[in-house]
């Protein structure tokens, strides 16, 4: 598994050198000339932990939360007041966790950002079905939170005792969903859990959209070595013929894909945290991507506190791109989108894409997996899988090792991957 990335990033990047993260940081970030720049914001606390969930979180106390969240506002200021005015910002998304436990604070964080921030395209947060109550709900919009993400996995009751989750209320959370509107309604669903089914997934999706969804995320599960989950990875046959079921499936019925994971039903309907040129991440754990450099905050509280509270940032590991790694990432993630643009990406780098990767683009559309016409780069439904299978990998190979130190030490001298 990790030789197959790291062939694939030595022959991308023309280097045998590795993807090295050092325990350094710049103090000052240099975001004030980035386009296209999101905002992130992490909030770690859930009620119960979920064993198959990777994501940096802890069990919620008040105290807790209430001490962490005073330094995330302090994070921001120390971060937004590096430029003068207002930065021009497309938009920002809170995770988790479950950041609705703070629910009575979102406002404040909001009004930090605001001060140092111009948001162009909303702003989103991601909820257990547990908050889709009318009472948070009108708190969240009140504040300007304009799309939501509900971490439903799945409405199937033998797979909501499989992921260690419990029924969801769907009376309760139409009557929510109908009494608060937002311009985005997204419902994430787990796919490639064992046994599941064509008409499971078609059943989740056709519930998702009676009850007010207009987008849908359909997420493959994957196995962390550090989650304590006992489920099963579907074989990559039967994975395949899901998803790809399921992708005709959505399209049969009007529905636009917007990534390889994601479908809307309204064409304002959106909620992506990743697709960004350049990011600023808040929190612990939280990402940073500049244009030559990405930064991860870590992932103790605690120590994320102090540093905070000292005035200094809690970056824990900087990886400096080189000019290939940077292009790398870009295309990763901008070909999560589905489609790759070779002016953006002249824009971005100054140089044409097949100037760069000719034989690789030729390859892929050799190979099927992509399409091209009028200078886009488009995935065919086997492109798609294949990217979802390499992502596998990569996780598994990169994510999954970073994550899996970063909670055991807060600020790790090196990692290789």
């Amino acid at each position: 598994m990790s030789f197959i990335t790291s062939l694939t990033r030595m022959w991308l990047t023309r280097t045998v050198q590795p993807f090295t993260f050092k325990n350094e940081y710049d103090q000052i970030l240099p975001f004030a000339e980035c386009e296209n720049l999101g905002l992130y914001v992490h909030i770690p606390f859930c009620k119960s932990i979920c064993n198959f969930c990777p994501y940096c979180k802890v069990r919620y106390s008040k105290e807790l939360c209430d001490r962490y969240i005073d330094s995330l506002i302090r994070e921001i200021h120390l971060v937004g007041n590096q430029h003068p005015g207002k930065k021009r910002v497309t938009s920002l998304y809170f995770g988790g966790g479950t950041p609705a436990l703070a629910v009575d604070r979102i406002g404040e964080i909001i009004e930090a950002l605001n001060e140092h921030f111009i948001i162009t395209e909303g702003i989103g947060l991601e909820l257990h079905p547990d908050n889709v109550t009318e009472e948070v709900l009108a708190v969240l919009r009140a504040a300007g939170v304009t799309k939501i993400s509900i971490g439903i996995q799945s409405f199937r009751n033998k797979y909501q005792s499989i992921l260690g989750r419990k029924t969801v209320d769907t009376n309760k959370m139409k009557k929510a969903l109908d009494a608060v509107k937002f311009e985005t309604v997204s419902m994430d669903f787990i796919f490639a859990l064992p046994e599941q089914t064509y008409d499971d997934l078609k059943s989740d999706i056709d519930e998702a959209f009676f009850l007010g969804a207009n987008h849908v995320a359909i997420y493959p599960f994957i196995d962390f070595t550090f989650t304590a989950s006992p489920i099963k990875t579907m074989p990559k046959k039967e994975k395949r013929e899901l998803l790809d079921s399921i992708t005709r499936y959505c399209m049969s019925k009007g529905y636009s894909r917007s990534s390889i994971w994601t479908f809307f039903s309204e064409p304002e309907a959106n909620y992506s945290s990743m697709t960004r040129d350049n990011f600023l991440g808040f929190g612990c754990s939280a990402t940073t991507l500049l244009r030559d450099q990405f930064k991860i905050n870590t992932f103790d509280i605690e120590s994320y506190c102090d540093r905070i509270n000292s005035g200094t940032l809690a970056t824990s590991l900087t990886i400096r791109f080189t000019k290939r790694q940077r292009m790398i990432y870009w295309l990763f993630w901008t070909a999560y989108s589905t489609k790759v643009n070779v002016k953006d990406f002249e824009r971005f780098f100054g140089v044409p894409l097949k100037q760069m990767y000719c034989f690789e683009l030729w390859i892929a559309k050799l190979l099927g997996f992509v399409t091209e016409e009028n200078g886009t780069y488009a995935m065919t439904l086997k492109g798609a899988f294949y990217y979802h299978y390499y992502e596998n990998f990569y996780t598994l190979s990169y994510i999954d090792k970073m994550w899996g130190i970063m909670r055991k030490e807060a600020f790790p001298d090196r990692i290789e991957l």
